[in-house]
């Protein structure tokens, strides 16, 4: 099959209307909101908004083209046991919605490291700042650069002109029209993203002759391996590293990461801000269902030719565009209507990532030092969404060198979000807690040594346990079967079958508790501070101060 021969004229039509609706929005905005004067109307929509919309933009901010792309495929590879993510969002929004959303509203700042000063030190709040600007930064260039190359390989899509289009666009309404525009597009955009992932479920629906079909291919291929209840942390995924690490890890996305907090503390009340928390939850299963049973789709289509082993595809993230083309090709736009799907995940996170990268930089780095007036900050705002909008289509650059686009994105945001969500946890719960930075450090210490060791010795196949792949119905000319891990006859030290492979979603809890038990360690010893502590700095969960 030419592929990239089966992207027609209307598949580029259809990705274009989506991409001119999208800019088509932040214009409206731009002109409409003339009486976004202040950075406070720019950054957080004059905490005027309600929670439906929000809620779909959280949704949206987070579940990128690597949701659409990446998760059918580890469903594909793995099995279904990823859908237990499912029972992590449920915890993940009643711990956000009742400790951390309500201290960050009552304080009604803009950017949640003001938090940091007002509960530890100016330092701190410094450090938080730059570790958000870092952590970002590297994850939007992935998620920009991830989707681009799978569906140029795929589709032929130029990748580079895909790269330059979308973040061009999405620079350009984040600088028009702020964090309503971006609002607003992410819930244009959501709405596409469902529109592509069910008219792949429809259509392979129709080919296989009903959903039965599909449940029964994959179970046969043991692709139904929800319940695992294995223990050992060095398991890829089980339940438990799924619900625990899954906990954590969304915990530090919704509870304390700037692109979401951004949103909850623009609605107009407490009320609307947690309402906008729990309607997200639907979204998240809604999502997370979707694109795991499009995995299961793929591997009920391809169950005895893989395309990836039968080398028709170079990379396993190309294969869900490669599925598109096969069952939706004679249906003109269609196939458009999925890559516009995978590059409205891209646009909703890049554009929340920009606007909440602008909004630390003003809060955090421009307005304590420089006395400038409401216009002036306005302005600035704009010129900081112009500037990360260019500094992310060159960071999907260095994307370029990375691993698989799951399981590399959730390493970025475990390794720097859980040693973030300790210091938060530990602010807000622990009142003995003091401004040391020790805990801090060794907890983004302890992550990145176990992540970097764990990117040079990748775990052996009985921990990863990837699922079967086969091609004996394949017709194809040349050698067909992959062979595993070339770094098999390599020696590998001790800590690399130990601790370098522990599962990639147990990063984050990993970098929280080292934070917390550090920082109540070093507290205690060094004396606890009692000082005017503000009541509003403490969650009504908050452990009783025994020392």
């Amino acid at each position: 099959m030419s592929s990239a021969a089966s992207f027609s004229v209307w598949d580029y039509v259809v990705f274009t209307l989506m991409l001119v609706i999208s800019a088509g929005i932040g214009v409206y905005y731009a002109f409409s909101g003339r009486g976004q004067s202040s950075s406070a109307d720019f950054l957080v929509g004059g905490r005027s908004m309600t929670a439906v919309p929000v809620a779909l933009s959280l949704s949206a901010s987070f579940m990128s083209a690597i949701t659409v792309l990446g998760t059918p495929v580890e469903v594909y590879q793995y099995g279904a046991v990823f859908i237990l993510i499912c029972f992590a969002y449920v915890l993940m929004v009643a711990v956000s919605s009742e400790i951390f959303l309500p201290i960050f509203y009552r304080l009604g700042i803009t950017s949640t490291y003001e938090y940091l000063e007002m509960r530890y030190s100016k330092v701190i709040r410094l450090f938080g700042t730059v570790l958000f600007i870092i952590q970002t930064v590297l994850y939007t260039g992935l998620v920009i650069y991830a989707p681009a190359l799978a569906l140029n390989q795929v589709t032929g899509v130029d990748l580079w002109g895909a790269v330059m289009s979308t973040g061009v666009v999405c620079t350009l309404y984040c600088t028009l029209g702020g964090l309503k525009a971006v609002v607003w597009t992410d819930v244009f955009q959501v709405g596409i993203m469902f529109a592509g992932l069910l008219a792949v479920i429809i259509q392979s629906v129709l080919l296989q002759g009903g959903i039965s079909t599909i449940i029964s291919d994959s179970a046969q291929g043991g692709r139904l391996n929800i319940w695992d209840f294995d223990p050992n942390p060095l398991r890829r995924h089980t339940f438990w590293s799924i619900t625990v690490g899954g906990t954590f890890l969304w915990t530090s996305v919704y509870g304390i990461n700037q692109a979401q907090v951004q949103r909850y503390i623009s609605c107009k009340s407490m009320f609307h801000a947690k309402m906008a928390l729990y309607i997200n939850l639907v979204c998240l299963w809604a999502i997370s269902i979707c694109s795991v049973f499009c995995g299961l789709c793929l591997y009920s289509f391809y169950k005895n030719c893989d395309p990836w082993t039968a080398r028709k595809v170079s990379a396993l993230d190309q294969l869900m565009p490669y599925l598109v083309l096969d069952i939706l090709s004679e249906y003109p736009g269609v196939p458009g209507l999925f890559v516009a799907a995978a590059y409205s995940g891209t646009l909703s996170t890049v554009s929340s990532s920009v606007n909440a990268l602008a909004a630390v930089t003003i809060a955090d780095l421009i307005r304590p030092y420089l006395s400038l007036s409401e216009k002036q900050l306005s302005w600035a705002s704009k010129g900081m969404s112009l500037f990360y909008g260019a500094v992310c289509i060159g960071m999907a650059g260095v994307a370029s060198l990375m691993g698989g686009m799951l399981q590399a994105a959730i390493s970025i945001v475990g390794v720097v979000g859980g040693p973030l969500l300790g210091l938060f946890s530990l602010g807000i719960l622990f009142p003995c807690a003091n401004a040391k930075v020790s805990g801090l450090i060794s907890g983004l210490a302890l992550s990145l040594w176990v992540c970097i060791g764990a990117q040079i010795y990748p775990p052996r196949p009985e921990n990863s346990r990837p699922l079967a792949l086969v091609t004996h119905s394949c017709n194809f000319s040349g050698s067909a079967n992959w062979t595993a891990n070339t770094e098999e006859n390599l020696e590998r030290p001790f800590l690399a079958d130990n601790w370098y492979s522990l599962s990639y979603l147990y990063f984050g809890p990993l970098g929280t508790v080292t934070v917390i038990t550090v920082g109540l360690v070093v507290s205690i010893l060094s004396g606890v501070s009692h000082s005017d502590m503000r009541s509003t700095l403490l969650s009504l969960f908050k452990v009783t101060d025994v020392f």
